[in-house]
C-alpha cells in the first residue's frame, strides 16, 4: 500500500515538471502579445496611420479592435482563462494580420522590416496554434 503512495506521488510530481515548461511559455507568449498591445494602445494614431497605409478598412476602428484582441488573448493565454476564447482570438489576430499587414513581397524598396515581422509573427502563429491545441485537450 505505501508502494501505491509513493508511486503515485512520483507520477504527479513527473507531471507537474512536464507541465512546467508549458505555463512558463503560456505565461510569456501571452504577457508578450499583452505589452506589445499595450504600446498598441499608447501610440494609438501611429497603428491606425499604419493600418491606413496596408490598406486596412475602417483603420479608426479596426486597429483599436485588433490591438484590444491581442491585449486580452494574451492575458487570457498568460493566465489560461478561458483558453479556448484567449487563444482562438490569438490565432485569428494573427492569421489576419500577418499577411495584410506585413506583405513584404508586395513592398517597394527595403523591405526587411515587414520581412521581420512576417517571420515573427509566423513564429508566433505557430506557437498560438500549439496553445490551441492544448486548450482543446485540457
Amino acid at each position: 500500500m505505501a508502494d501505491d503512495i509513493d508511486t503515485e506521488t512520483d507520477d504527479t510530481s513527473t507531471a507537474t515538471q512536464r507541465a512546467l515548461p508549458s505555463r512558463l511559455g503560456r505565461l510569456l507568449f501571452g504577457l508578450g502579445l499583452a505589452l506589445q498591445a499595450s504600446e498598441d494602445f499608447r501610440d494609438m494614431d501611429d497603428s491606425i496611420e499604419y493600418a491606413e497605409s496596408a490598406g486596412v478598412p475602417e483603420p479608426d476602428m479596426m486597429a483599436p479592435f485588433a490591438s484590444g484582441m491581442m491585449l486580452v488573448g494574451g492575458l487570457g493565454v498568460a493566465l489560461w482563462r478561458f483558453p479556448r476564447i484567449a487563444t482562438g482570438a490569438v490565432v485569428t489576430f494573427l492569421a489576419v494580420v500577418t499577411p495584410t499587414m506585413h506583405d513584404f513581397w508586395n513592398k517597394e524598396g527595403d523591405a526587411s522590416g515587414e520581412r521581420l515581422a512576417f517571420f515573427g509573427n509566423l513564429a508566433m502563429f505557430g506557437a498560438a496554434l500549439a496553445f490551441l491545441r492544448e486548450a482543446y485537450r485540457s
